[in-house]
């Protein structure tokens, strides 16, 4: 029997927080179904979990990470007491650079871009050279809970502030196809979650509580309405995501991939990293529901 040729895929990995644990499946579904991921770009969360993969340790990652507990998700939070960002990030990447182990891009087996914004200069950077980590650091700087991290001298944040979903990466590449991930998909209607995508509830996650009970120290008492004020935070993060939500639209209605794999922005919230098994199971699920449904000359 003659062997088939695997299709070779640059995969692109959007920004999201916890939803980005989709990324995992979506993985899984294309090494199982004959794809081969050729090259790898991604912001965010994004730029973690394709950094990882490309590394060639996303099962260690994948086992961490289904593991972990709400307790070991507030021991990973490092207040930084400055004004630019609540948490450094050390402790996160000093774990991840254990598990890993430290890696130079251009030494990965496969191509991989992690993409960051430059807040002075209001451009996206690409970053396909040096400290894998570095790299990493730069693209998940959320505004408001990651400090900005200096690379090269430029202070960088989380990419998906310019370009949730970074294609322009791959137009050099020499794929079959392009396949892209958006976390800030349409809003869908499940049975247990928030189907409106308008009326957001408080978050639940113990980042969450963690970041609430540093900002409630800092403001006074008389400034908080307990039962109907969001908070700094949450009006923050909603904010963020409709910002998403919107420039995603944009820039795939400009550069639409070859397949579109959209994880519906409800189904996690951006600090929920305990739901990780639940994640990776829909994306793998939408991998094979979204690939399916293309054209068949994909």
């Amino acid at each position: 029997m003659a062997k088939t040729t695997k299709k070779t895929v640059s995969l692109v990995l959007g920004s999201g927080g916890a939803r980005g644990l989709a990324h995992i499946g979506v993985i899984h579904w294309l090494e199982e179904n004959n794809y081969k991921i050729g090259s790898i770009v991604g912001c965010s969360m994004g730029a973690l979990v394709g950094g990882i993969y490309a590394a060639g340790k996303l099962d260690e990652f994948e086992q961490w990470v289904c593991a972990i507990t709400k307790v070991d998700i507030v021991t990973l939070l490092d207040i930084a007491w400055q004004k630019s960002g609540l948490v450094k990030g050390d402790k996160i990447i000093h774990t991840l650079t254990n598990l890993v182990g430290a890696r130079l891009i251009e030494d990965l087996p496969i191509p991989y871009t992690a993409v960051a914004t430059d807040i002075k200069g209001q451009k996206e950077v690409w970053i396909n050279s040096g400290n894998l980590f570095d790299a990493i650091r730069s693209a998940i700087s959320i505004p408001l809970i990651f400090t900005p991290f200096k690379y090269n001298g430029v202070d960088l944040i989380d990419g998906g502030i310019l370009n949730p979903v970074p294609i322009a990466p791959t137009f050099g590449d020499e794929t079959d196809m392009t396949i892209a991930v958006n976390l800030n998909g349409p809003v869908e209607s499940p049975d247990k979650r928030d189907a409106s995508g308008s009326a957001p509830v408080p978050y639940s996650s113990p980042f969450q509580k963690k970041i609430n009970q540093f900002i409630n120290r800092l403001v006074p008492a008389s400034a908080i309405n307990s039962d109907k004020d969001w908070g700094m935070y949450d009006i923050t993060l909603q904010a963020f995501e409709s910002m998403q939500t919107t420039i995603a639209r944009q820039k795939l209605a400009a550069y639409p991939p070859d397949v579109l794999i959209e994880i519906p922005r409800n189904t996690c919230r951006m600090l929920e990293f305990d739901r990780a098994s639940e994640m990776i199971e829909l994306g793998y699920r939408k991998a094979g529901e979204s690939v399916s449904q293309a054209p068949k000359s994909q």
